[in-house]
């Protein structure tokens, strides 16, 4: 039938998965990647699809986890490197389609600003796969909880050390560092999804957005 989805994974997914491959053809042809590291890649680019498999299991324990959330007026999402932006498109997506302030950042920076919104009443969404920044992520998260903020984190599958700091974690496949977004952007959406559900929300077609923008 017709394609009635305003708020799309595929847009982000898409995006992120073509921009990846014209890295690695540029990086392949300046001899800044190594075949290894080439290969590597794209070969967990060609499983995506069955990874993605693999993160929609989440989707009980996301959709648990919605139902306490729903309350919230205001939100911050908190990623570093790759996953700044898959904090924007979280925090994007939450706005869309449940009507809540969200607000996506580099979590670099959070001390610049941001954390001087977070209370018990504003909860972060911080995503922390085990990657080359994870140290530096952890202290983001003990400086929310220090804060009495409440933390959501996406984590790598097996990753049981943040159960001790954050208050809930969601885990993702392990995937190389660069297709992290693919993976962790999956219970973003299904967070902002569930808990515009519990909102009475129509998540398909969200007031004062259009399909495509025809004006400017």
């Amino acid at each position: 039938g017709p394609e009635i989805g305003v708020a799309s994974t595929k847009a982000f997914t898409g995006q992120v998965t073509v921009l990846t491959l014209l890295a690695l053809s540029v990086g392949q042809l300046r001899g800044a990647i190594d075949d290894a590291t080439l290969h590597e890649v794209l070969a967990a680019l060609d499983k995506i699809p069955e990874t993605i498999e693999e993160a929609l299991k989440v989707d009980p324990e996301v959709k648990k986890l919605s139902r306490i959330f729903s309350y919230a007026h205001n939100f911050l999402y908190l990623g570093r490197g790759y996953n700044y932006p898959t904090a924007l498109e979280g925090a994007l997506k939450l706005k869309e389609i449940s009507y809540i302030h969200a607000e996506g950042y580099p979590a670099a920076e959070m001390k610049h600003g941001p954390i001087a919104l977070i209370d018990h009443d504003m909860p972060s969404v911080i995503i922390a796969p085990s990657d080359s920044l994870y140290d530096k992520i952890i202290s983001n998260v003990q400086q929310v909880k220090s804060r009495g903020g409440a933390v959501v984190a996406i984590v790598s599958k097996g990753n049981k050390a943040m159960n001790d700091i954050a208050d809930f974690c969601i885990e993702i496949p392990e995937v190389p560092e660069c297709l992290t977004p693919l993976v962790a952007s999956i219970p973003l959406q299904l967070l902002a999804y569930y808990i515009a559900v519990n909102k009475g929300k129509d998540v398909d077609q969200p007031r004062n957005l259009a399909k495509s923008v025809t004006v400017e």
